[in-house]
């Protein structure tokens, strides 16, 4: 009876149980939220971006974003790790167990804190080897290692905030990490202008604010989460569940965190082969890059809808649930999709100019770069659908228990990258490195869709009649 109404509970308190009602309607309401937030997310990456640059100048932007693929390593595989460990939440959520969302909390509570830990450690010690191995200018290393080894430092704040959010999305809940999100962000830029114009804290001040911000809306969240969900409150006996329950957390949640450590390695080994091409073409593909993410947010959006979704169901038994959610997943995706590459090829031009600024530079290497970055954006957003149904098949692989193809598609995504980086150029000039990514994709794309309908077609097999 208790477990009945906390499960009420959560449901009134805006919870969202997606055993029950009609898949398509319940992902577009939950994803919603999250879109929204992503949508600010983006917003506030541009505004950090303009309050570096315009206060301290080009080189210490290009100090902070020297720094990007080594904090999307190590932050990335952070959170890929809580999101896994969430996924096992969400299915205890499912299967409405409430001894069993909590023994999930615990845990999810004890191994992020070691993993936080740990890399925090690791990576503080070698942020300085880290940054002279990707070749770091001597003119930026400083404000490069002044920014990271304060974002390092705070390591555990964001696995707080991360794993907060992560868990009331596991029992659904899409709302409260919105709300979280804007009030972090707002931080964030106020905490930018004060830090770096009033204190004169340079790049360090931007890590800073970050760092505040996420902790203050980490503190919010757990406060949150104890206080609004009495099935998210754990007592000492749930610490207790055995290596058993631990490895099955582990097993999702190091599968999810090496995806993004894998995305962020040929993230930089495409920078590798970009760097031949000189500085107009890298600003010109760096802008594009900017404005693939903002149009394509939606994709990662649908990737944690559904992997939510399918966890809840896999615990309440529910696979023709899973089959129906992940079809519909995909058509709803895919036209996003369309909407997405739509935007690019209409509105390119636009878009890049709104990250770079016209004025710093002569006509015509304006021009060069609006012509370098509309290329991208053309090859690129054709094989949009491919990256958005990537998105969907990964994340309900994840969350039904079946992570190898996700990182298996993740190396092949690598190694696809890798290779067309360093051999199409030379037969395109400057179009291969843009081709690099959607080949990357559908290297990815091909045997995630293949392990899907391999996997669902033995679970509908195995399931009672």
């Amino acid at each position: 009876m208790r477990t009945r109404n906390n499960f009420r509970s959560v449901e009134k308190k805006a919870g969202l149980d997606m055993t029950k009602g009609e898949p398509f309607k319940l992902l577009i309401v939950y994803s919603f939220p999250i879109l929204l937030g992503s949508l600010f997310q983006q917003l506030y990456n541009l505004f950090d971006t303009v309050i570096v640059g315009r206060l301290l100048g080009p080189d210490a932007l290009a100090a902070v974003g020297n720094t990007g693929p080594m904090n999307f390593l190590v932050l990335g595989f952070l959170y890929g790790m809580t999101s896994g460990f969430a996924v096992i939440t969400a299915q205890k959520f499912g299967a409405h167990d409430e001894d069993g969302v909590k023994k999930s909390v615990a845990m999810n509570i004890v191994l992020n804190l070691a993993s936080g830990l740990a890399i925090t450690i690791l990576a503080c010690a070698f942020t300085m080897p880290l940054l002279r191995a990707i070749h770091t200018p001597d003119t930026i290393i400083g404000d490069s290692f002044r920014y990271i080894i304060v974002i390092f430092s705070g390591i555990l704040v964001t696995v707080l905030y991360n794993g907060c959010t992560c868990v009331l999305r596991a029992v659904g809940d899409s709302k409260t990490p919105l709300y979280f999100l804007i009030v972090s962000s707002l931080l964030n830029i106020v905490l930018d202008i004060v830090f770096i114009s009033k204190f004169k804290w340079g790049v360090a001040g931007a890590a800073w604010a970050t760092v505040i911000s996420q902790a203050v809306s980490g503190v919010a969240s757990l406060v949150w989460c104890i206080v609004r969900y009495p099935i998210l409150r754990v007592k000492r006996e749930h610490y207790k569940a055995g290596w058993s329950f631990a490895s099955r957390h582990l097993k999702i949640g190091m599968n999810m965190g090496f995806q993004f450590s894998i995305t962020a390695i040929g993230t930089i080994v495409l920078e590798g082969a970009l760097n031949k091409f000189g500085a107009t073409k890298i600003a010109a593909f760096t802008a594009a890059q900017k404005v693939e993410q903002l149009v394509t947010v939606a994709a990662g959006v649908m990737g944690v809808t559904i992997a939510n979704y399918g966890g809840q169901n896999l615990g309440a038994g529910r696979i023709d649930r899973i089959k129906e959610g992940v079809t519909k997943s995909v058509i709803i995706s895919v036209g996003f999709a369309i909407f997405s590459a739509l935007l690019a090829w209409i509105f390119n031009d636009q878009l890049v100019g709104f990250f770079l600024d016209k004025s710093s530079m002569t006509p015509e290497r304006w021009t060069e770069i609006l012509d370098a970055a509309r290329v991208y954006l053309r090859i690129c957003s054709v094989f949009f659908p491919v990256l958005f149904v990537i998105f969907v098949y990964r994340n309900i692989l994840q969350s039904i228990g079946k992570g190898f193809w996700p990182l298996m598609g993740g190396v092949f995504e690598l190694f696809a990258r890798s290779i067309a980086a360093y051999t199409l150029p030379a037969l395109m000039g400057f179009a291969g490195i843009c081709a690099a990514e959607p080949l990357a994709w559908a290297a990815a794309a091909i045997p995630l869709a293949i392990a899907y309908y391999i996997t669902i077609s033995r679970f509908i097999l195995k399931a009672p009649a």
